[in-house]
């Protein structure tokens, strides 16, 4: 009757089988077909109806306390993967963007049932598909910073790209829990993974991560600004139009759209860049289109931006509100009228997070009879950076160049930075350096509404540096406070000519003549708007005070300029230690 009954069903059974072994051409698929209908022959008596006996039936509930087992899940299938999208092309490859990339879903598990009992137990159906499965053939984005902060994420990963076989186990910290009952085959798969991060990431594991560079051999490097041409600029506009439209904002009025890219151009900080930080950018849309619906105004205008940016900047300005309240108060010193000789109004940038604003800071410089050479108070106490003492020395070497070319050069000065508590750093300030100390030692007094700002080499030229936008306005604010007397203004390197996109109070008093900026090449340029004297006149005058130190500190027989001292360099040797004493 067995026999009888397999014949029975293996008629049946051969008209079905041929026709699934016809639609499949994988070797393993009809492999495993021929397993099915060999396992079914065995078993017929399940399709049969046969009744189960009482006694299975107890044993089962005494056993695992549930329903019996469906005797035909052996014959399901798991489908781990399913690319026959709807109006997708069998060409199109698929783009996936894992927004999670934790082990398990990127390289899938394996998920188990826990019986009352306390036993783990699973099989081929809990076996769950990840990411890099799902986007098999084509391309999956992650973020790098995401996959590295993951534990065994990276490791992995390496693993599945390097030999180009995928794996569906459980994470190792899992397999101390649940025991590895089923290891599925590897798995070909062809995937590019596009890992999306910082450059200083990318440059981090390209020299400390020995196969980064074998497995991720293309970089894609995008820069945060573009060329300000015609082209750029509708791009711009147009994504605004679109961020507009998909976030149901008012529409961009031409004065709005104007303020808008001259707020892109700002933020580029370059006159002839626009910037494509757009997710910043439209943060300014969306605050102006939020300030729009409360004047019931039909469109986003040019007044709606300006206040957008100025709310923005009342939000992040508290620290420049209470530098700016120091200086009004007086406590920090900052002079906006009147000369005074050897002081010179510097600028600096403040950077904090997502803000940056300048401010002026007192440099003055003291010069004597003497030998000591030129003494850097900042760095002495221990407040100078290495680029701000490099720039000290540079200035040593402007005076050797200028003033040492005929005689040696005797001197004895100090340079200090007034009220610096926290360190300074940078060499945007060598110029006012210099221009205080030849104020000094050339008796002629400097403008003291005029800030300074700008590097040197040691030939004199000036070099451009960093936040001429934010100096600029930093000492603006300063001087609108005290009021403005049409004498004040900034001087900055002409090679910063065109970064200057400065805000519109600012531009107004330029053209009003309240406020000035000066761009220059050189130390000469710039001592003669300072002191409104030719740069002849001073050097002349450094000439004579350099020389009558000389005379007054020469030993007996010894001639003028026999020695030379101007030193920036390493401190004296210290003192030898005192023994230790005990203090209470």
């Amino acid at each position: 009757l067995e026999r009888l009954q397999q014949r029975s069903a293996s008629l049946i059974l051969d008209g079905l089988m041929d026709d699934l072994r016809g639609r499949y051409r994988d070797e393993k698929v009809r492999k495993y077909l021929l397993r099915v209908k060999s396992h079914i022959l065995k078993n017929v008596e399940h399709f049969a109806g046969r009744p189960q006996e009482k006694g299975e039936g107890m044993i089962m509930m005494m056993g695992g306390g549930g329903r019996p087992e469906d005797p035909f899940w052996v014959y399901e299938v798991n489908l781990l993967l399913d690319q026959s999208i709807e109006g997708t092309s069998a060409e199109a490859a698929p783009i996936l963007e894992e927004q999670n990339p934790t082990y398990v879903n990127l390289f899938g598990a394996m998920e188990y049932n826990v019986s009352p009992g306390g036993m783990w137990s699973t099989d081929f159906r809990h076996i769950r598909a990840g990411s890099l499965l799902a986007a098999d053939g084509g391309f999956l984005i992650v973020n790098a910073l995401d996959v590295l902060r993951r534990p065994h994420v990276w490791d992995q990963l390496k693993r599945v790209l390097k030999t180009e076989q995928l794996v569906i186990q459980q994470p190792e910290t899992y397999s101390q829990l649940a025991p590895l009952t089923l290891k599925p085959e590897p798995i070909d798969i062809s995937v590019k993974v596009i890992m999306v991060g910082p450059s200083w990431l990318y440059h981090l594991l390209w020299e400390y991560e020995e196969d980064f560079p074998k497995v991720f051999k293309i970089l894609a490097d995008f820069d945060t600004t573009m060329p300000l041409s015609m082209t750029n600029a509708k791009e711009f506009a147009a994504v605004l139009k679109a961020v507009g439209e998909r976030g149901k904002l008012k529409p961009l009025e031409a004065s709005g759209l104007a303020m808008m890219l001259e707020h892109g151009v700002r933020e580029s900080g370059q006159r002839d860049r626009l910037s494509t930080r757009l997710s910043y950018i439209t943060d300014v849309l969306r605050e102006a289109d939020h300030l729009a619906n409360q004047d019931e105004a039909r469109s986003i205008t040019k007044k709606h931006v300006d206040a957008a940016l100025e709310a923005k900047r009342g939000r992040h300005g508290l620290i420049e509100s209470r530098v700016q309240r120091m200086i009004d108060e007086g406590v920090l010193l900052v002079d906006t009228r009147g000369k005074r000789v050897g002081q010179v109004n510097g600028l600096a940038v403040y950077s904090l997070g997502s803000t940056a604003f300048g401010k002026p800071s007192r440099v003055t410089a003291v010069t004597s009879v003497g030998r000591s050479g030129l003494v850097n108070i900042e760095r002495e106490a221990g407040l100078s950076g290495p680029i701000h003492d490099k720039g000290v020395l540079i200035l040593t070497g402007y005076l050797r160049h200028q003033y040492a070319q005929k005689a040696p050069l005797t001197l004895s000065a100090s340079i200090a930075f007034e009220q610096s508590y926290s360190g300074v750093e940078g060499d945007s300030a060598s110029s006012t350096e210099i221009y205080a100390l030849l104020s000094s030692l050339s008796g002629a007094p400097i403008q003291q509404g005029i800030a300074v700002t700008g590097s040197v080499n040691q030939l004199g030229d000036i070099q451009p540096i960093g936040g001429a936008n934010e100096k600029i306005e930093g000492f603006f604010d300063v001087c609108k406070a005290n009021g403005l007397t049409g004498k004040q203004g900034v001087i900055i390197p002409v090679q910063n000519e065109r970064h200057v996109m400065l805000r519109e109070d600012v531009v107004e008093a330029v053209t009003k003549g309240k406020f000035h900026i000066y761009s220059v090449k050189s130390i000469d340029e710039g001592i003669e708007v300072l002191t409104g004297k030719k740069a002849k006149v001073i050097h002349d005058l450094v000439h004579k005070r350099l020389k009558a130190i000389a005379n007054a500190v020469k030993e007996p027989g010894e001639a003028v300029g026999a020695t030379t001292t101007v030193v920036s360099g390493p401190h004296p040797p210290p003192a030898p230690p005192k023994p230790p004493s005990r203090t209470r």
